[in-house]
């Protein structure tokens, strides 16, 4: 009989994220350095257990019409099909193109982050995508709609007692377009996501929040499909600016 335990890898997974996160929250005084050290917990995680297929990073998003998004704390974009990332003095620019989700990470859930993940979001949200014909043996398949972006909301703890009551679900609601937050985790209570179908929020209180949103992160992105084929010539027009 196998000694592994399944539950206990899930289980030891949240323990340690839920650690670092109350050990950044009680550790660092400095409101700067304990965001930034939040935002690093969140950040490892994603660049661990996501597919390969998708990297994870803190930056910027550019579109070829040459709009940027504010700064985002953590931006999924494609690695496999992005014909190019961009780096300037460690700063990282991703093209709108790539980008399946993006996160912002905080140290407690409130009316305020949550209206503030919203407006970051929307930065992103409504920048200009390209999407060119894509060849294939038999011919070419016509462009593809660009994919969704899915966003969210990360934190530790929660101003909100409870957390899952109706100050939450009326401040998500206040933004369904732009800022619109599809999923996101409270480490300490539970997670949330947006069901496509019913357009409504599920609050699910476990005791393996951090495990639990990572599942269902992935299986949002398996939803979402591949990111259209980018016109890398749209940007190009910006070397003679």
């Amino acid at each position: 009989m196998s000694e592994w335990s399944l539950g206990q890898l899930l289980s030891t997974l949240h323990e340690d994220i839920h650690r670092r996160l109350e050990a950044s929250r009680k550790s660092f005084g400095h409101s700067t350095t304990k965001g930034n050290a939040t935002e690093g917990v969140w950040l490892k995680l994603l660049q661990q257990y996501l597919p390969q297929r998708y990297a994870a990073e803190t930056g910027h998003v550019v579109d070829s019409e040459g709009s940027f998004s504010d700064q985002i704390d953590i931006i999924i974009f494609d690695r496999q099909y992005s014909p190019f990332i961009l780096k300037y003095e460690d700063q990282l620019v991703v093209p709108a193109e790539s980008v399946y989700a993006a996160f912002e990470a905080k140290q407690a859930i409130s009316a305020e982050q949550v209206a503030y993940a919203q407006a970051k979001l929307s930065s992103i949200r409504r920048l200009h995508r390209t999407s060119l014909p894509i060849p294939h043996a038999g011919g070419v398949y016509p462009p593809k709609n660009p994919i969704t972006i899915l966003g969210g909301l990360l934190t530790f703890e929660s101003d909100w007692s409870p957390c899952f009551g109706d100050p939450i679900k009326a401040s998500l609601q206040k933004d369904q377009h732009l800022g619109r937050l599809d999923i996101g985790c409270v480490a300490s209570h539970g997670h949330f996501f947006r069901d496509r179908t019913s357009a409504s929020y599920a609050f699910v209180r476990e005791g393996k929040p951090a495990t639990a949103f990572l599942l269902k992160l992935i299986s949002e992105l398996q939803f979402s499909g591949t990111v259209p084929m980018i016109d890398v010539m749209a940007y190009a027009k910006w070397l003679s600016q």
